[in-house]
C-alpha cells in the first residue's frame, strides 16, 4: 500500500467527518494524513495493509481512531485523555501527535488486535429515517402488522425500532417513556403516521457484537466518535434496552439465513426485509444472490401477505444515503426520501 493511498484514505475520511459535524475526527484524520510515522508495529501494519485502506473499502482510518478512543475510554492513560474531548480544544497538534505515537508503540498488542475488526457503529438515529418507510408500506399493502427481518444488524439495535421514541417535526410517535429519542430534521412532506405492531423480529449479522459482554459494549461505543456525546449516549440507551430482551442475533452470511426467512409465509402481514449501511459491504454475488431471492419470494406475495424490502443504503446521487422501497406482490420500487448517514436528517421525496 503506498503512503499517497493512505494519505489519501485518511485525507476522505476527515473530510467526512467534518460533514457529520465530528472537529475533532476531522482534525485526528488530517493529522495523521499529513503526519503518519513510519516507525513501530501499528504503523506498519497500517502501512502494509493488504486491500482497500479507504472508507469505501476496509476503512483503516475507523478501525485506527475506534482503537485509540476504545483506549481513551477506559481512563487509564493520561496523556491520551489530555488530548481527546473534552481537553481537545486545549491541546495543540503537536501535543495529539506526540500522544498517539506514545500510545501506539505503548498499546500496539490492543491496537494491532482491534484493527483485525471491521468498524460497527450500529447507529440507532437511522431508525428516524427508517420509520416513514415503515409508515410508506402500512399505506401500500393496507396492513399495519409487519414481520421484521434485519439483515447486517451489528448489535441488534435497530431492531428495536418501535421502542423508540420519534419527534418528526410535529408528529410524535413510538413509546413516550423510551430513553432513546430520535429528532431528525425534516425536509418535505413525511407520509401520514400509522398505527405498527411488530409480529415477530429477528435479525442476522456476520460478526454479531454481544452486548452482554462489556467488552464488546465497549467495543461498540468506541468506534462512535469521542466529540459526539449524544450519540453516544443514545447508543448506550438503546443497549440497555436491547439488553433486556430476549431475541438473539442470529450468526451467519446474511443471504444464506436470508433464505430461510423468506421461505416462510405471514398471513395478514407484511414480511419487512431492511438494512441499513449494510448491502455495501456484502460481496457482489451475495447481492446478486439476495436480490433473486427476494425477487423470486415476492414472486410468491400475495395481498394478504405481502413482502417489502425497505433499505437505506449509498448509491451515486448525493446528499446522504437513498432509502429505497420494493413492495411485492407489485415488485415497484421508490426512493422514497434520501437520509444522513447518520440519520440527522431526511429528505423525503
Amino acid at each position: 500500500m503506498t503512503e499517497t493511498t493512505l494519505e489519501a484514505a485518511f485525507r476522505i475520511q476527515s473530510k467526512a467527518c467534518a460533514n457529520l459535524d465530528s472537529p475533532f475526527m476531522e482534525r485526528f484524520c488530517a493529522l495523521l494524513a499529513d503526519n503518519l510515522p513510519h516507525e513501530g508495529p501499528v504503523w506498519k501494519k497500517i502501512r502494509d495493509w493488504e486491500g482497500d485502506v479507504s472508507p469505501y473499502g476496509d476503512s483503516v482510518p475507523l478501525r485506527l481512531a475506534g482503537a485509540f478512543h476504545g483506549l481513551a475510554r477506559t481512563g487509564r492513560i493520561p496523556e491520551l485523555n489530555a488530548v481527546y474531548p473534552p481537553h481537545d480544544g486545549k491541546a495543540s497538534d503537536q501535543a495529539v501527535l506526540n500522544a498517539v505515537e506514545a500510545v501506539a508503540a505503548k498499546e500496539a498488542e490492543y491496537i494491532l488486535a482491534r484493527l483485525e475488526s471491521a468498524p460497527q457503529t450500529n447507529e440507532v438515529r437511522r431508525a428516524g429515517v427508517l420509520l416513514p418507510g415503515f409508515f410508506e408500506v402500512a399505506h401500500r399493502t393496507g396492513l399495519s402488522e409487519l414481520v421484521t427481518s434485519e439483515l447486517g444488524a451489528s448489535a441488534g439495535l435497530n431492531l428495536y425500532w418501535d421502542h423508540f421514541r420519534y419527534k418528526l417535526g410535529d408528529l410524535t410517535w413510538g413509546d413516550g417513556s423510551s430513553d432513546v429519542v430520535l429528532e431528525p430534521d425534516i425536509q418535505g412532506q413525511l407520509p401520514a403516521a400509522a398505527e405498527l405492531t411488530v409480529r415477530a423480529r429477528a435479525a442476522c449479522d456476520l460478526n454479531p457484537v454481544d452486548i452482554h459482554q462489556r467488552e464488546e459494549r465497549e467495543k461498540l461505543l468506541s468506534y462512535l466518535w469521542p466529540d459526539q456525546m449524544a450519540r453516544i449516549k443514545k447508543t448506550e440507551a438503546a443497549i440497555s434496552f436491547a439488553a433486556r430482551q430476549s431475541e438473539k442475533i442470529v450468526q451467519s452470511d446474511a443471504i444464506d439465513w436470508l433464505s430461510k426467512r423468506l421461505a416462510e409465509q405471514h398471513e395478514g402481514a407484511v414480511h419487512v426485509v431492511y438494512h441499513t449501511i449494510a448491502w455495501q459491504y456484502f460481496p457482489e454475488e451475495k447481492q446478486k444472490s439476495g436480490e433473486a431471492l427476494l425477487k423470486e419470494a415476492g414472486s410468491r406475495a400475495t395481498k394478504t401477505s405481502p413482502l417489502a424490502w425497505l433499505r437505506l443504503e449509498a448509491d451515486q446521487d448525493k446528499p446522504g444515503a437513498a432509502l429505497s422501497l420494493t413492495v411485492w406482490p407489485e415488485g415497484e420500487t421508490r426512493i422514497l426520501a434520501r437520509g444522513d448517514f447518520h440519520g440527522r436528517w431526511i429528505k423525503w421525496m
